[in-house]
């Protein structure tokens, strides 16, 4: 993959070349790892050759909600796209730890008081152990489904918007999307992709949708249904929600666990550490 950099890398390097050093340990690819790198009166020398200005860095470095790559001309674009079909902007959006993606400006992870990969975690430990098939209704950057391969015979998950995969793609944390031959990605709507998948056929569903004003639809009792229908007997499902205290998760709370309830799952329960409820059939 080539460099990538956020304000965190290139206010470091700032630093440092303030500061008279000649060389610099940093990361090239969003805290996953770090490398050597040359300073100079001009600038970075990176270790496959490619170079950055103090103005590349300096602009880097203004904004802290934005991830840049470095191409082969030493050029910095911004890792952000449209989707004409959805009318979104998504960008990849970075933090101290796993990046986030914003969905027309909002987060798509919890990042206050945590961070993406812990985030990601508190969903995993809800419905441990994960074994099986498992089904992640709603890929994003795929952080749910790498961590879920870790120990299920298999993952599916489904993304609505093909743009997410640009962003994906050029995010160092999902690169096992493509690579681990335990994940299958599905491009379409969660709501009709699930009619398509045989009655109990997933041990462990994790549903992290949109907000509701976003999805609507991947609340719906008639979704709920689905879910019911090609989960395992005694099979769970994590459903993400929101902040349980907040006025507006408290009340989606109490129509999510009336409706799956109504669905068949035998047990509804919170699980306030990750944002949402399991539910037990």
């Amino acid at each position: 993959m080539p460099p990538i950099l956020s304000h965190y890398q290139a206010h470091a390097l700032l630093q440092a070349h303030a500061n008279g050093a000649a060389a610099a340990s940093v990361s090239l690819d969003l805290n996953l790892s770090t490398s050597d790198v040359t300073l100079t009166p001009l600038g970075v020398t990176l270790p496959n050759g490619r170079f950055l200005t103090l103005d590349q860095l300096t602009e880097i470095s203004a904004n802290e909600n934005a991830c840049y790559l470095v191409t082969p001309e030493n050029e910095v674009e911004k890792i952000h796209y449209f989707s004409e079909t959805h009318n979104r902007f998504y960008s990849l959006m970075p933090t101290r730890g796993a990046p986030t993606m914003l969905v027309s400006g909002i987060p798509m992870h919890r990042i206050k008081d945590t961070d993406p990969h812990r985030d990601t975690l508190s969903k995993i430990k809800a419905v441990s152990p994960v074994t099986g098939h498992v089904l992640d209704t709603t890929m994003g950057l795929g952080y749910t489904a790498i961590m879920a391969a870790k120990t299920a015979v298999s993952v599916t998950t489904i993304e609505l918007d093909p743009t997410v995969v640009n962003i994906c793609q050029h995010n160092p944390w999902s690169q096992e999307l493509f690579t681990n031959p335990k994940i299958t990605r599905l491009i379409g709507d969660a709501y009709d992709q699930v009619d398509q998948f045989p009655a109990e056929h997933f041990s462990r569903i994790i549903h992290d949708p949109p907000v509701f004003s976003l999805a609507g639809d991947l609340y719906a009792a008639e979704f709920y249904q689905q879910l019911y229908r090609i989960l395992k007997t005694r099979g769970r499902l994590f459903h993400y929600i929101g902040d349980p205290k907040s006025k507006s998760g408290s009340g989606v709370t109490r129509g999510v666990t009336r409706r799956l309830q109504e669905a068949g799952f035998h047990r509804v329960k919170p699980y306030p550490q990750a944002f949402g409820v399991v539910a037990y059939k």
